[in-house]
């Protein structure tokens, strides 16, 4: 290897290759690249609703790939790559998380021997990385991420064949392929061009090379707020995705602290640390000029929001905590107070009514989780660890789960058995199912086949203006949404949306349906439609506190 490429990696006097210092550096700025995207890109979500995570899970998985790289310094590319795969894996959330996972699994195995990524090595790395994604996945589907990174992975071996031998250059054709492919995502997934959206999984993808290119090639500081995003072109979603600012990231630091001052502007300050953070509350009795403040914000830098604070005044009542250590305390509490079991049953949930119920289900540890509040491959592999149990029955109760539940299986000490349940009610319809006479792998299946069973409503309201299945939706509106695949009703009035779609998809032999009322839903709206289902329809109905965030109600029909 010349002495140049080795210690000066970007020299313009050669072929250019990056170092495994400079390498671990294109990938750092791309995950901050990422960060700023994040809102932009879990706007986009299929369905209007707020719990659009695809940004979110993959600025988390690519959080922890870059910091298992951290300690490593002056190792080569090869062992950056592999620690980042690594990270990336422990850290997956949710499908796109998964992924993404797969990407760098293939990135590692494909440079495994290099000491440099040269352009012939960062082909080899993208081809070996779209090839690893696809067949992670038994029906993968184009005009998703895994196109974008496929149409990448071939600019990347056509500028390879044309002789291209500066990694500069084939990076800045592969960056130009994926926003081209991302572009073009909504005339392969028609699903997309209704809904008015790009694919999310591939915008990010898009940012977190882009990102790295601007590593690369020195210009990070000449585009401060990070990516030009791929634009939405359709014109009845382009003028709100802007107004979707708000992200919620349930890890990082619990920062609350108070702000003794004067003339403290509160609104200023609430601006100020907005972008910051997730979960901001921001209070005094004084709006324009107040003299004591109250702070609440998770972030992943309490050290910079303790630094601007401190600028304007006095603080007090400093309290940070790291939310994945309370993660793990919860998870350690659970197991303490229960005795071994012969099989044991971890399972997600988001909201205390529905923890509640599944705990009286049978359920032996409960992970704190769904619509925006995917767990990691490490916190369920925690869980499935702490359970009591050599056996343990997973039930990820989430579309977006099932897949980071899948990686647990191959990572555990323990025997796992996946129950691919994507909601709440087939979690539960589940959980039913189990029978204490059964081992583990036939209560499995038993359990599996039970999700065939129950048909699930989720109602939520429009974040933004969309189509559906040819009905157009206006922001604020109440939706309905079918197994999680299909618009069942859109409008005005929650009591009307609920008893269309319950009406529309109760059949003749449908027993029982049960109203789990979300965290916004007071018990008078919850007795009022149950009534009128009851009146309308002869049907049994049951009325259960589940304290879900996001969606108003999750409707199960038997």
């Amino acid at each position: 290897m010349p002495r140049s490429r080795q210690d000066n990696p970007m020299s313009t006097n050669e072929p250019r290759s990056a170092d495994g210092k400079t390498f671990k550096k294109m990938f750092a700025v791309g995950t901050r690249w990422l960060e700023r995207a994040v809102p932009e890109i879990n706007a986009i979500n299929v369905f209007p609703v707020p719990d659009g995570d695809t940004g979110t899970n993959m600025l988390l998985t690519m959080r922890s790939a870059v910091e298992e790289a951290g300690s490593i310094n002056g190792a080569p590319v090869s062992d950056v790559a592999r620690s980042m795969a690594y990270g990336a894996l422990m850290g997956a959330r949710g499908n796109s998380g998964v992924i993404l996972s797969q990407f760098w699994r293939g990135m590692a195995d494909a440079l495994e021997d290099r000491s440099v990524l040269d352009a012939d090595a960062l082909a080899d790395a993208l081809e070996r990385a779209s090839s690893t994604a696809y067949e992670g996945l038994v029906h993968p589907i184009e005009g998703t991420i895994l196109t974008v990174l496929k149409d990448a992975a071939r600019a990347a071996r056509a500028s390879v064949d044309s002789q291209q031998t500066d990694v500069l250059a084939v990076l800045e054709s592969v960056v130009l392929a994926a926003r081209d492919s991302v572009a073009s995502t909504p005339e392969l997934l028609p699903v997309l061009k209704e809904a008015g959206v790009v694919d999310a999984g591939g915008q990010g993808l898009y940012v977190l090379l882009d990102g790295a290119l601007s590593a690369l090639n020195g210009k990070t500081k000449d585009k401060p707020d990070g990516p030009d995003l791929v634009s939405v072109d359709l014109p009845h979603v382009q003028p709100t995705l802007q107004a979707i600012s708000h992200v919620e990231v349930p890890y990082g630091y619990c920062t609350n602290f108070v702000l003794e001052g004067k003339g403290l502007d509160v609104g200023k300050i609430r601006q100020k640390l907005e972008r910051r953070g997730q979960s901001l509350v921001v209070s005094a009795d004084n709006e324009s000029e107040a003299s004591v403040v109250r702070v609440h914000l998770h972030t992943f830098k309490p050290g910079e929001i303790l630094d601007y604070a401190t600028k304007l005044g006095t603080l007090h009542q400093i309290e940070i905590h790291n939310m994945d250590d309370q993660y793990e305390e919860f998870i350690k509490d659970q197991r303490s107070k229960l005795p071994h079991v012969e099989t044991a049953i971890v399972t997600i949930a988001s909201g205390d009514g529905l923890f509640d119920v599944f705990n009286s289900l049978g359920a032996t540890i409960v992970v704190p989780g769904g619509q925006t509040m995917n767990p990691s491959v490490r916190q369920l592999l925690q869980a499935v660890e702490h359970a009591p149990s050599n056996n343990v029955i997973l039930l990820p109760n989430n579309k977006n789960i099932v897949m980071t539940a899948g990686q647990v299986q191959a990572l555990a000490s323990k025997q796992v058995h996946l129950v691919p349940s994507r909601t709440v009610p087939q979690g539960i319809s589940a959980l039913l199912a189990f029978n204490y006479d059964l081992d583990a792998e036939q209560n499995a299946k038993a359990m599996s086949e039970a999700l065939q069973t129950v048909t699930t409503i989720e109602i939520a309201q429009a974040v933004r203006r969309s189509q559906m299945n040819g009905t157009r939706i206006r922001k604020g509106q109440f939706i309905a949404i079918i197994n999680d695949k299909e618009l069942a009703a859109a409008g005005d009035l929650l009591v009307d949306v609920v008893l269309t779609a319950v009406r529309t998809n109760a059949r003749t032999e449908s027993e029982l349906v049960t109203l789990y009322a979300g965290a916004e839903i007071d018990e008078s709206t919850s007795t009022e439609i149950a009534d009128r289902i009851r009146a309308e329809m002869g049907i049994e109905v049951e009325v259960v506190n589940g304290g879900q965030p996001h969606y108003q109600f999750i409707i199960s029909i038997e």
